[in-house]
């Protein structure tokens, strides 16, 4: 990973403070991981971690996960390598006002002593959630960013009406807005006028090692081939298990290997359909680092994603990932990923099995690599350099409508 990630002075000694919506070490990164953890090199960076949007369940790995939330927020704010990091308490009931009250007393608090703490000034607040609104006033912040990935309120547990009304006055707020799918642009352009598309990228250069001859995971190259692989969590909100089966089923000689955590953010799952399959292997989570080794074994990788109200604003991260591991790739009909180069939309499962079988009988090393490179320019560097540039625009000397100019300027280009 490059010590210099940005091309613009921009956001290169800066102070922010980021309020995301999951834990700092989590068994699946995502975007606000990938890209805190690189502004956090040449940026002192505070995260605050998950509010608690999704009501608990009754479930072992939500008790976990109060528990250490509970020690932790006890402990104040601590240092994780480049990162400064805050567990903040939180009830989880952000469905009444005056819980919402109680939680904007806490935040504010808390936050407030660790940014006094770390002698932070006017920093930047950038919002994975809008709920980050009650920060404003205390922090003072010098530019404020909401970054929208997903459709959160449409996730099982959150209380929607709370969340939009907070998204509404949030987004408005905001000098930028960051949309990771179409569909979230769309909404988001309604109430904003300065919104950049940002889909979701990958570490291209990491997963781009899957094309050279190494390690494969052990329990993937156990398997027998063709190996069909999906990584990421096993949820029934979002992967279409009756469909996943269905496939399986259909081609019972092709091994489809599952790697990811089962119930992630929906503890009560069922999965009953998918182990109901003798050549569906459900092979658990894998840390980062070795999701190459992973996709180095696989013949082919598959998104088999539900069609719902959630995933209509859904960008895998694992697309680039498997794009830039050279893998011939088939999904469903996201609308985030019409039209993307190097990705197989199939509409049902007799075509997905007939895709597959084409996209393997063609495969070769060759093939990879033109894959590979269709996910070059998708990185997490291009990503946060695009971001750069529309912060830049918002920043010239100082002049509020030229800065406007610059900064529409600057989302054209990336539309």
């Amino acid at each position: 990973m490059s010590n210099d990630p940005l091309n613009s002075h921009t956001l290169r000694g800066q102070e922010i403070v980021c309020v995301g919506f999951a834990e700092w070490n989590p068994e699946l990164p995502t975007n606000q991981h990938h890209l805190m953890s690189r502004l956090a090199q040449t940026n002192r960076v505070l995260f605050v971690e998950s509010l608690g949007l999704r009501r608990p369940q009754l479930a072992t790995r939500d008790a976990r996960r109060v528990f250490r939330r509970l020690r932790d927020g006890l402990r104040g704010s601590r240092t994780e390598g480049d990162m400064h990091v805050l567990s903040p308490i939180a009830l989880p009931a952000h469905g009444y006002r005056i819980l919402r009250l109680v939680n904007g007393f806490l935040l504010r608090r808390q936050v407030g002593n660790a940014v006094a703490r770390l002698g932070f000034d006017r920093p930047i607040l950038w919002g994975y959630v809008p709920h980050a609104e009650v920060l404003l006033e205390n922090l003072d912040p010098s530019l404020v960013i909401y970054h929208c990935v997903d459709d959160l309120a449409a996730q099982k547990g959150v209380d929607a009406k709370s969340f939009r009304a907070a998204e509404q006055r949030f987004a408005t707020r905001a000098d930028l807005v960051l949309a990771s799918a179409p569909s979230l642009s769309e909404r988001l352009r309604l109430i904003s006028g300065r919104v950049l598309d940002a889909p979701n990228v990958a570490d291209v250069d990491f997963f781009s090692t899957a094309l050279e001859e190494g390690r494969v995971d052990e329990a993937v190259a156990g398997l027998p081939p063709p190996r069909i692989v999906f990584t990421g969590a096993i949820v029934a909100t979002k992967v279409d298990t009756e469909w996943l089966a269905a496939l399986a089923r259909m081609r019972p000689h092709w091994s489809f290997a599952l790697v990811g955590p089962v119930g992630l953010g929906d503890p009560g799952t069922d999965i009953s359909a998918l182990r109901s399959v003798p050549n569906i292997h459900l092979l658990g989570p894998r840390p980062y680092r070795m999701l190459p080794d992973v996709l180095r074994g696989a013949d082919a990788a598959i998104v088999p994603y539900a069609l719902n109200a959630l995933t209509a604003s859904v960008f895998p991260m694992k697309v680039y990932e498997y794009l830039a591991a050279g893998l011939p790739v088939v999904s469903t009909p996201l609308p985030a990923l019409d039209g993307l180069a190097g990705l197989t939309i199939v509409r049902d499962v007799d075509s997905a099995a007939t895709a597959l079988g084409e996209l393997m009988a063609e495969d070769s090393r060759e093939r990879r690599r033109q894959r590979s490179s269709l996910a070059h320019g998708h990185s997490w560097t291009d990503r946060l350099a695009e971001i750069a540039a529309a912060v830049h625009a918002l920043r010239p000397m100082g002049e509020s409508e030229a800065g406007d100019d610059n900064l529409t300027l600057a989302l054209a280009e990336h539309q």
